[in-house]
C-alpha cells in the first residue's frame, strides 16, 4: 500500500533531512548532489521491483586519490519516493525513513559500508 503524499512535501521533506546533516559532516561533503525519483530501475541481473528507499553512486571520499578529481563528474544520492511511501503508514514514518535513508547514503559518500551501518542502526 502506498502512503498518499505530493511531490512538493516529499521534496520539502527530503530537504529538511539534508538540513539536518550536521554542519562539520556537511561541510566535508565533495561533488556530491541529490536526486528524487519515483522508483528505482534495477540494472540488467538485479530483481525486479527492488524496494530501495535511496543510492549512493559515486566515488566515497576515503577512495578517492590524488588523480581522482579530473573531470569526475558529481557522487549521486538519489532517494526514491514511491518505495519510501510504501514502507511508511503515517507521515511521521515518511520523516523519519526519509532522515534514515539520507544519513546513510552521506554515509557511504564518507567511505561507510552497510554492516558499519546496521551496526551503528543506519539501515
Amino acid at each position: 500500500m502506498l502512503f498518499e503524499m505530493d511531490d512538493d512535501e516529499f521534496q520539502a521533506l527530503v530537504e529538511q533531512a539534508i538540513d539536518a546533516i550536521p554542519e562539520a559532516a556537511f561541510a566535508m561533503m565533495d561533488n556530491v548532489i541529490f536526486f528524487i525519483e519515483d522508483e528505482y530501475e534495477p540494472l540488467p541481473g538485479e530483481p525486479e521491483n527492488p524496494e530501495i528507499l535511496g543510492l549512493y553512486e559515486g566515488v566515497a571520499l576515503t577512495e578517492r586519490d590524488l588523480d581522482w578529481g579530473a573531470g569526475a563528474l558529481p557522487d549521486r544520492i538519489t532517494i526514491f519516493k514511491n518505495p519510501t511511501l510504501r514502507a511508511c503508514e503515517t507521515r511521521e514514518e515518511v520523516v523519519r525513513e526519509i532522515g534514515i535513508t539520507v544519513m546513510h547514503e552521506v554515509a557511504h559518500h564518507f567511505g561507510i559500508d552497510d554492516a558499519k551501518l546496521h551496526e551503528l542502526g543506519w539501515s
